[in-house]
């Protein structure tokens, strides 16, 4: 983190951090620490693109409702260029591991559940999308501008990878559905589960303003991620999208279910471009290469 961190806690928080309990440092740098009053807290930081007071704001709002998340301990500060905040720790719980239909149908109870509280709250729009489900860019080309990445070697990625998400964007950008707040980054490895039951639901940073339909899309193909991330089977991303219309009680129209096969591959396409750029192992590259023409088939997506 670029900025006075021990500064920065006895202001806002009115206590110095005397340990780092957890490091982790990706899209947004997140802090675990203890303070010398002896509480626990995380401080998280990221650039500031105008959607962090969104996000906490809803996030705040479910946490006082009950619901599963972290309950925020401060605004978003804005600090040498990054928007900075502190929440609660809600230590515990481990990974739901797996991506059969049973424990589909189970994430996609909570995520039913998330999205009807968030269909109650009232917030701007948290724009622009986080880059890995940013399909509605309205910039040049296929790619949201993305610049640690468009600065590599484009040829690497493969011209199926290509082809898949044209077709896919080209879908999702055609429907007229209206936007909702939605959790854009619903995978294993941002819930815990203790006893049976979700614990927490972490990573608030990355609600979205996109259809309903192709939010339940995406978290149907994501779920189940861990690093490194894939793509789910088929009939597991089916069980997710009617099990979620069973607990919010409503069926999708024709329309909601192909946005919704079509969202279901977009992080894994996004995700297989990153594999091609940086030399990884090519797992989300294989799943979207293996599902493409089925997901495609079911979003009613031609050639």
């Amino acid at each position: 983190m670029t900025f006075d961190l021990r500064a920065w806690c006895a202001e806002h928080l009115g206590s110095s951090p005397v340990d780092v309990l957890y490091e982790r440092v990706s899209i947004s740098s997140v802090l675990g620490l203890r303070l010398a009053d002896g509480r626990e807290v995380y401080v998280k930081a990221r650039e500031d693109a105008g959607r962090a007071s969104a996000c906490l704001t809803a996030q705040a709002v479910l946490a006082g409702r009950g619901l599963p998340c972290p309950r925020p301990l401060t605004p978003v500060v804005l600090t040498g260029g990054l928007a900075v905040h502190a929440e609660e720790s809600l230590p515990g719980g481990e990974i739901l591991r797996g991506d059969t239909p049973s424990i589909a149908r189970r994430y996609a109870a909570v995520f039913a559940r998330l999205m009807a509280e968030l269909a109650t709250v009232t917030v701007e729009p948290p724009l622009p999308n986080p880059r890995w489900s940013r399909w509605d860019h309205d910039g040049e080309g296929l790619w949201p501008a993305i610049g640690f990445l468009d600065s590599r070697d484009q040829s690497a990625v493969p011209s199926f990878v290509i082809d898949t998400a044209e077709r896919l964007r080209k879908r999702l950008l055609a429907t007229d559905l209206p936007c909702v707040l939605g959790h854009a980054d619903f995978e294993a490895q941002n819930l815990r589960w203790r006893d049976g039951e979700v614990w927490a639901v972490h990573d608030w940073d990355s609600l979205a303003w996109q259809p309903e339909a192709a939010l339940v899309g995406a978290a149907s193909g994501a779920f189940a991620n861990v690093p490194p991330p894939s793509l789910v089977p088929v009939e597991s991303s089916a069980a997710f999208l009617e099990a979620y219309q069973e607990v919010r009680g409503r069926a999708f129209s024709v329309e909601e279910w192909e946005i919704a096969w079509a969202a279901s591959m977009w992080t894994a396409v996004h995700n297989a471009r990153w594999e091609a750029l940086h030399g990884d192992a090519p797992i989300s590259l294989e799943a979207v290469r293996s599902q493409a023409a089925e997901r495609l088939r079911r979003a009613k997506i031609g050639t």
